[in-house]
């Protein structure tokens, strides 16, 4: 019987390698796969490349395939070698990429084997070196990439098949790259506008430390000194610097508990939905993030039957990419309400989580058959309107900011100069 060297990849993502006695290659595949393994390389043992591969078998498994982590335990081996999730703006990068070499006229299989050579931050070139072998291998695209969740998503997978059965995966893969760098540059607005408040808070609390813990005591070994008077807030600052130094562990042990507290309650299901119901109400920040939530929504929503996928499938998709509990929960009604044969617009208006707008413009677009269209129109208004609020809110956080960490601030430094002063008056007495 021969033999076959294989190089396969586990679920988990840890590579193992073996010998199998099977009739032919192709056999050797498909036992790998029955064994739940994703080959990578499969050679006869007689072979160079076969030999190549029994001599790396060893030590593959000894430390290339710990990644160096072979000393920790298996759950911890097993979370460092697990594949991070690639960023919104790396899978855009990596699908125009692969779009483009599709529209330069080349075969699937051979545009998959440029992409392993192409520098992609975030996917790894094995992952287009999977893709490839299973396409050659009879697969469609979307399978082959049904088998990496960890890299392409149900909306990614969803879209790719849409796009394969319509005949126009190119002009497909080019629309979600778009959608992915759209939805990547609102996310970078929302960083972008919370670093610098951010920074002059981290910034205001370290001056505020420093003074307590280095620069008072020496202050207070000339004040204990001089036998003066000092002013209410001269000792209001010295007993809080003794209290933080004396109990600071009590503060911290405090932040910690809180912390664990609120993960406990946001893991139970009502303290999940009430967490997220006081995000969506809540002041200033509120509408902040239901402008984001609400552009998300139509922007998936549009993407998904703007390629053909069924409104059932693009509902449920969309449903399961909403970090927010309110709105998961209103597109699930709305998702059975349509099973029924209803609009999409009746059941959102009656989960009264939706502005009327998006209501108003959906209506609009069932009854000139383009829902699709409406849907991006209110994308586009929903991340137009995101950004002048985002703007506006940095506006106010700056300002409040500034004036806090001021006050406090000035108010250490008001406290030591009075103290000063007072010292000086008894002096000169």
């Amino acid at each position: 019987m021969p033999q076959f060297n294989y190089k396969a990849r586990k679920r988990s993502g840890e590579v193992v390698q073996g010998m199998l006695e099977v009739a032919d290659r192709p056999t050797a595949l498909a036992q790998l796969e029955r064994l739940g393994l994703f080959p990578v390389a499969v050679q006869a043992a007689g072979s160079a490349e076969g030999r190549k591969l029994s001599k790396t078998a060893g030590n593959n498994s000894a430390g290339s395939a710990d990644g160096g982590a072979g000393w920790l335990p298996p759950g911890l081996r097993a979370l460092v070698k697990r594949q991070r999730r690639p960023k919104m703006q790396e899978l855009g990068t990596f699908t125009q990429q692969l779009a483009n070499l599709l529209k330069s006229g080349m075969p699937l299989t051979v545009a998959l084997n440029s992409m392993t050579h192409l520098e992609t931050k975030g996917i790894p070139s094995e992952v287009s070196r999977q893709l490839k072998q299973d396409v050659m291998e009879g697969k469609s695209l979307s399978d082959a990439m049904s088998r990496q969740p960890r890299v392409f998503t149900e909306l990614y997978v969803n879209m790719v098949r849409a796009g394969e059965q319509s005949g126009a995966l190119v002009e497909v893969l080019r629309r979600l790259g778009a959608h992915f760098e759209r939805f990547a540059e609102v996310q970078s607005k929302f960083i972008s506008a919370l670093i610098y408040p951010a920074i002059v808070a981290l910034v205001g609390v370290g001056v505020i430390v420093f003074f307590m813990a280095v620069m008072l005591p020496k202050f207070m070994t000339i004040f204990e000194g001089m036998e003066a008077k000092l002013p209410t807030s001269t000792l209001m600052v010295i007993s809080l610097s003794n209290f933080f130094s004396q109990y600071w562990w009590l503060l911290l042990g405090l932040i910690v508990a809180g912390w664990v507290l609120i993960n406990r309650y946001r893991a139970t299901e009502g303290g999940r939905r009430t967490l997220d119901m006081w995000k969506l109400k809540a002041p200033v920040l509120g509408k902040v993030v239901r402008l984001n939530l609400f552009g998300q929504f139509c922007r998936t929503l549009a993407t998904l039957l703007g390629n053909g996928v069924p409104v059932l499938t693009a509902l449920k998709i969309s449903e399961s990419i909403m970090p927010n509990v309110v709105l998961k929960e209103a597109i699930a009604k709305t998702r059975e309400e349509v099973t029924d044969g209803k609009t999409i617009a009746q059941p959102l208006a009656r989960s009264k989580v939706f502005p009327q707008l998006m209501i108003d413009l959906i209506r609009i677009g069932e009854d000139t058959g383009d829902v699709p269209g409406s849907l991006e129109n209110l994308a586009s208004t929903y991340e137009n309107e995101l950004s002048l609020q985002l703007r506006v809110l940095t506006n106010l956080i700056e300002p409040a900011m500034i004036i806090t960490m001021a006050v406090g601030v000035g108010f250490l430094l008001f406290s030591v100069v009075s103290a000063m002063f007072s010292i000086t008056q008894n002096l000169n007495r």
